[in-house]
């Protein structure tokens, strides 16, 4: 019997998720959907099926009347998380949530509280954990191929257009809306490292700032929106250039030209950039969250790792580099190279197949919603390999490496 799913929330995750139903209807099907913008909502009910009176423009009208699913799959602005998940976890719905928990430590715990008191099933889409590289990199490093584990060293290379979409522009570039961009963007590494580590954090240290996207490095000439500026065609961050440049590409039309238009055409572009938020220089925008920032944490039993998330980078997959006693593991997140210190060989190892390519970050997406679904049918949460406390700790994390960045000191966690 398939799990039935609402969807809060129609934007490019919830469409998302939403599709893992559409590839196994034998294990999920979406019996309604929430969100304020008609258009979207009902793209996504019609391409579905859901009736008409399950089309709600508000996740509160769903939650008004009696229980309508198994689960429920929450994707509203990160601002607009703790509220949903409290009062649908009372209703007795089970939970996936997207990333960040909430932008603050507190909404973070009192949606923890809230699903501990109810009993239900709650997964955090820490969609690292459920690619097949991840798989073969915690296989390494359990089976003690690298001897004791030392320290990690992990970039995030977010890319230099990628931040000015999302981070400049886009819906995460403040920190009283979403949370900070260490939070945002990177509590999928402080989850990933915690369990590759296998080990809480017991001390976090970080420094960065916002370096580059501000008013003062406008350049001269530059006007407030790309449309108008007599400088785009030399900007890195021409909004004109990325977005048009988009057009005729199906994966960039997929992300991230559907978020800033469902008019996929050159007029139904410049109409977004002329009137919306992705069409303004990234020197005008009211964004105020780091876009480089470093982070030393310290686990028990003295491993530590390093964190950079960069703007200025391409736009690519994470860089790791473990360190362990014997060996030492190499990867860019689709190739692992390992160094055996024993014998001086150099292995390549591979993670191809293994996690389900659906959907996106590497299988990862279709992996935590296949899990989600699976621990509902059967009752078993530990089918999710994060767990509502330990998705906790990857966002106290975060928390304390952008108050250490704030005041200059180290945060001790325990």
């Amino acid at each position: 019997m398939a799990v039935t799913l609402a969807v809060l929330g129609t934007g490019s995750r919830g469409v998302t998720f939403a599709g893992f139903a559409e590839r196994y209807p034998d294990r999920a099907r979406v019996v309604a959907v929430a969100d304020p913008r008609t258009g979207r909502r009902d793209m996504l009910a019609d391409r579905l099926g859901v009736a008409p009176d399950r089309r709600f423009a508000d996740w509160r009208e769903l939650a008004a009347g009696e229980r309508l699913a198994d689960a429920v799959v929450v994707t509203t602005p990160d601002r607009e998380h703790v509220e949903p998940a409290c009062r649908l976890a009372r209703l007795g719905y089970h939970i996936l949530l997207e990333k960040p928990i909430a932008p603050t430590r507190a909404g973070c715990v009192e949606v923890i509280d809230a699903v501990d008191r109810a009993g239900v099933i709650l997964a955090v889409c820490h969609v690292l954990r459920y690619t097949a590289y991840t798989d073969v990199v915690k296989r390494t490093v359990d089976e003690g191929r690298l001897g004791r584990l030392v320290g990690v060293d992990q970039v995030e290379p977010v890319g230099w257009w990628h931040f000015a979409h999302s981070y400049v522009r886009g819906n995460w570039r403040r920190a009283d809306r979403s949370g900070p961009s260490v939070l945002t963007k990177c509590c999928h590494d402080f989850d990933w490292l915690r369990y590759i580590v296998g080990r809480p954090a017991v001390c976090v240290s970080s420094t960065g700032g916002l370096h580059h996207f501000t008013a003062a490095n406008r350049p001269a000439g530059a006007a407030d929106r790309c449309l108008d500026c007599a400088v785009e065609a030399d900007c890195p961050y021409s909004a004109v250039r990325q977005y048009l440049g988009y057009l005729g590409d199906a994966g960039r039309e997929r992300w991230p030209l559907s978020v800033v238009t469902t008019d996929l055409t050159e007029r139904g572009v410049r109409q977004a950039l002329r009137e919306g938020p992705y069409g303004r220089c990234v020197y005008a925008c009211d964004n105020d969250v780091a876009d480089h920032q470093v982070v030393t944490i310290e686990f028990a039993g003295g491993v530590t790792a390093t964190l950079t998330m960069s703007a200025f980078t391409p736009f690519a997959r994470r860089r790791t580099r473990i360190m362990g006693t014997h060996g030492c593991l190499d990867g860019d997140g689709a190739t692992l190279t390992l160094t055996d210190f024993r014998t001086g060989r150099v292995e390549s190892l591979d993670p191809a197949g293994g996690a389900d390519a659906g959907g996106g970050h590497d299988g990862g997406d279709f992996g935590v919603i296949g899990a989600f679904v699976d621990a509902v049918a059967t009752g078993d949460a530990s089918l999710i390999r994060s767990g509502p406390h330990e998705s906790l700790e990857s966002h106290l994390m975060a928390f304390a490496a952008e108050q250490s960045r704030a005041t200059g000191a180290a945060v001790r966690l325990r």
